[in-house]
């Protein structure tokens, strides 16, 4: 695509058919719902919210009347606009061009080398919370660990969110720390005493070094490891080609490597009755579950994600 696309009385005249043309362009190239992230690309690219586009498209305004609504030079929006398709026709991840991604009640900056959050993610940080408050356990004092953190997303919605709680949140990898770090720093900044209860190490989370000082007193371990069996990889370019493949994969052909071996560590850092949420891949509820109760978790059971798949391990360390 080129700017000369805008200047074609067709579409260059229309924010309608603009965005029509992009969005056809984009499932072309194997991108579902292309007309949707059209939208949101014409948004970002304007430095306008995506129902400022959809507003021009219902009114036939022209790209003209519509951009000079916001900041900047026509061109310039075009040319990134123009921008943003070809990336994205290429499959490189939406979040990744607009350079940040939703979780929760958090915007997010994302970029390359830290895994993308996932909707369904949201799901694990709602069990715990539904579970710390049926426990009528009070926000100050709760200790909270979140390992294999990524952006932060899971640690920082719950720090946010629980007000008073204590959050420590573990990644290994030197790429996506630099996320997490900025993502924390962003998120923390003007919350009273948040940053003194969000604490971010740097370390292997199956180690048993790792945070060693709060074994047996983590009232809940939320995790979304790597755990993709290698045996079956996924097809989505937007994953393969993009998402890091040491948050994607999890050890074995089973994937259930480096999810047990976390189990494992998990069980020693909560203290009795203590909560693990942990998400899998749909094929592996059955086997986390017996894992579960092999190191002396209690009624252990299976989740299903927003599709209705089963996506989360939920269980209790036995003492209660």
């Amino acid at each position: 695509m080129t700017d000369d696309r805008f200047d074609a009385p067709s579409d260059a005249s229309d924010v309608r058919l603009a965005v029509i043309a992009a969005g056809a362009a984009l499932e072309h190239a194997g991108v579902e719902h292309g007309e949707y992230e059209a939208v949101l690309l014409l948004a970002w690219a304007a430095g306008c919210e995506p129902g400022d586009v959809r507003r021009a498209m219902l009114m036939g305004e022209t790209m003209d009347v519509f951009l000079s609504h916001f900041a900047g030079m026509p061109r310039s929006v075009l040319a990134r606009f123009d921008d943003a398709l070809r990336r994205r026709c290429a499959r490189e991840p939406l979040q990744y061009i607009v350079g940040t991604a939703p979780f929760r009640y958090l915007s997010l900056d994302v970029g390359p080398g830290v895994f993308v959050p996932r909707p369904e993610t949201e799901m694990a940080v709602d069990l715990a919370l539904d579970w710390l408050r049926s426990a009528c356990i009070p926000g100050a004092g709760t200790r909270i660990v979140d390992l294999c953190a990524g952006t932060g997303a899971i640690g920082l919605s719950l720090v946010t969110e629980l007000p008073a709680s204590q959050v420590w949140a573990v990644e290994k990898d030197d790429d996506a720390i630099v996320w997490t770090r900025r993502n924390a720093s962003r998120v923390l900044d003007g919350i009273a005493g948040a940053a003194d209860r969000y604490h971010l190490v740097q370390a292997d989370a199956t180690d048993a070094a790792t945070l060693a000082q709060l074994d047996g007193t983590v009232d809940a371990v939320v995790t979304n490891p790597p755990y993709i069996p290698l045996a079956t990889p996924p097809e989505q370019p937007e994953v393969i080609d993009w998402d890091p493949h040491v948050a994607l994969f999890g050890g074995s052909d089973d994937g259930l490597h480096i999810p047990v071996l976390l189990l494992r560590r998990i069980r020693t850092l909560l203290r009795p009755g203590g909560l693990v949420v942990m998400e899998h891949d749909i094929t592996q509820g059955a086997a986390l579950r017996e894992a579960a109760l092999r190191m002396g978790f209690v009624r252990p059971r299976t989740e299903p994600d927003l599709t209705g798949r089963d996506r989360f391990l939920v269980a209790c360390r036995d003492g209660e």
